[in-house]
Parts: structure tokens; C-alpha cells; sequence
């Protein structure tokens, strides 16, 4: 398992649109891949999931992976989430 606080820098957070294309991206690795912020923890491959968390640009996310493809998937979350794009 591998894990790496992130500060989120997409200008709107994980609203709807960006929300769902983490999910997708989180879907497409074989790893279980969860995302944390003050003890609470969501699956990152259920939209609902991440959208409960209500996370805004600047909050401070821990993104974990356990699995065969744990490094990538981790890594690429990670970049997601401190572009500033979307």
C-alpha cells in the first residue's frame, strides 16, 4: 500500500465534471483506491463517494492504493489533482 497527501489545486475542486473524470481515472487501475481527509474515507472509484467529501481547491486529501499497479495509480491521482486545470 502507498499513500500521499495531496493539496487540491483544480480551480473547482472535485465538483460534478472533475469529480467524474477522477473516478474514471481512479476506475481504470486494477489497485483499490480510497481518498481520506480528517478520518474520513471514501472509495475514489464511487462518484458518490468522492462528491460526499465536498472537497474545495486548496483542501489537503490523503490518496492511498493497494495493488498490483499501486505506484501508477497513486502517481497519476496525484498529478490530477494538483493540476489546476478542469
Amino acid at each position: 500500500m502507498v499513500q500521499q497527501s495531496v493539496k487540491i489545486a483544480l480551480v473547482r475542486g472535485l465538483a460534478a465534471r472533475p469529480a467524474a473524470e477522477f473516478v474514471k481515472m481512479a476506475s481504470s487501475f486494477e489497485s483499490r483506491v480510497r481518498i481520506g481527509r480528517n478520518g474520513q474515507w471514501v472509495d475514489a472509484k464511487s462518484i458518490l463517494g468522492v462528491m460526499s467529501m465536498a472537497l474545495s481547491q486548496g483542501d489537503e486529501i490523503i490518496v492511498q492504493a493497494d495493488g498490483a499497479d499501486e505506484d501508477v495509480a497513486l502517481a497519476s491521482l496525484v498529478k490530477f489533482l494538483s493540476a489546476p486545470g478542469l
